[in-house]
């Protein structure tokens, strides 16, 4: 009688035993660095939002913008304007949903842009929120026409006001 080669069933159930115990170890540090990615993308976006309010500031000499959709771009073959100054892209400006956008998403982070309260705006204040917190994200971040990052790693903070964020945030 000929012996067969080949794997038994308890060799193939070893291996996907074994398998299974590292995708068990390997999927918790997956998400840990997708959060990690998505908390990086939004202070960077929070850093981003500050250079472009100083650059339209100094462009426009007409103070902070009022919206994030003015700092967004121009319809096609349009020049920027005041009003969509092309200083951000559609995504973070919120100009794909509206051209007055207050608020947008992006990498897991929703971003609220809150203006001053005279005309022209002398202050204003980003905050980005998780959209899922623990999921897309920890911690919540808030930059300010200072133009210092704050964080709060609780994610506990919610949108600072017009006059910026709140002390209790740590500066990064």
């Amino acid at each position: 009688m000929k012996k067969q080669r080949g794997f038994s069933l308890i060799e193939l159930l070893i291996v996907v035993a074994i398998i299974l115990i590292i995708a068990a170890i390997a999927v918790p540090n997956l998400l840990k660095s997708k959060m990690a990615a998505n908390e990086a993308s939004a202070a960077a976006a929070d850093r981003t939002v500050g250079t472009a309010e100083v650059t339209y500031s100094s462009t426009y000499n007409t103070g902070f913008s009022q919206t994030l959709g003015a700092l967004g771009p121009p319809a096609a073959g349009v020049s920027a304007t005041s009003t969509a100054a092309d200083l951000l892209d559609s995504v973070l400006s919120g100009s794909s949903v509206s051209a007055a956008a207050l608020t947008s998403t992006k990498s897991g982070y929703k971003f609220t842009y809150i203006p001053g309260a005279t005309t022209p705006a002398a202050t204003y204040t980003i905050t980005g929120t998780p959209v899922a917190t623990g999921s897309t994200g920890q911690s919540t971040f808030c930059l300010d026409q200072t133009n210092v990052v704050r964080k709060d790693p609780t994610g506990a903070t919610t949108a600072g006001a017009a006059t910026g964020c709140p002390t209790a945030m740590n500066p990064m």
